[in-house]
């Protein structure tokens, strides 16, 4: 029989990402043949030690990978970070990715297209191939698809020239849904917010949060969870 492709999935601790885990599995347990995710592939902002973006504290993001059970592979950036540092970082991280095996490489992405030509541009020629398992669906639909499936989130960061500053450190359920802007996309896609994801069905148990701080920097406020 053959090997099913081996995939790394570029994990943020959000949801998007963590969806695609779920609708990953599900497409293994259908066919023997489709790409296998085995690891989580994580840009890390070595100077607070935290998710790029997202600022969610790397001992939670362990205990995700943890309860997904799958290895975390870091990628460790400087703060600031230049584009060409990035890129550095994640064309080193992708060629080890590669001599060992692996030829795919997914992303949670949803419908920002520039996004999606920019990894494929950056993956062509290495031997890994893109995955986008959530690509154009229409988002309030998957929004009510994950909270259906049982993932649980909450908001780490905010942009409030999108939505209320207030929302940071909710959780991303039905009732913070009704309480965005009308032009707010529900998966915050445009860069409305970010989320941490905390359970779902691509954990084996959740991943227990309180929360801390709020604070504004940068001009995005982020809300500091905590392990529980």
């Amino acid at each position: 029989m053959t090997d099913a492709p081996r995939a790394l999935l570029a994990w943020s601790s959000g949801k998007d990402s963590a969806f695609c885990l779920h609708v990953l599995r599900q497409a293994a347990a259908r066919d023997p043949l489709a790409p296998r995710v085995v690891g989580l592939l994580c840009s890390i902002n070595q100077t607070h030690d935290r998710v790029a973006m997202h600022a969610v504290r790397r001992e939670l993001l362990l205990r995700q990978a943890q309860a997904a059970g799958l290895p975390l592979l870091e990628v460790n950036i400087p703060s600031p970070c230049s584009n060409e540092a990035y890129e550095a970082a994640m064309g080193a991280a992708l060629a080890a990715a590669r001599a060992d095996g692996i030829t795919h490489m997914a992303f949670g992405d949803l419908f920002l297209e520039d996004i999606r030509c920019y990894r494929e541009e950056k993956l062509a020629g290495t031997g890994i191939a893109p995955l986008f398992p959530l690509w154009g669906r229409p988002t309030r639909a998957l929004a009510g698809e994950m909270l259906d499936a049982g993932v649980v989130a909450h908001l780490t960061a905010v942009d409030p020239r999108q939505v209320p500053a207030a929302l940071a450190g909710r959780r991303w359920d039905r009732a913070l849904l009704s309480d965005l802007p009308p032009a707010a996309d529900p998966c915050g896609e445009n860069g409305e917010f970010h989320t941490f994801v905390s359970d779902g069905p691509m954990f084996h148990r959740p991943v227990a949060v309180r929360a801390g701080e709020v604070v504004t920097r940068d001009g995005f406020v982020f809300a500091d969870l905590l392990p529980a």
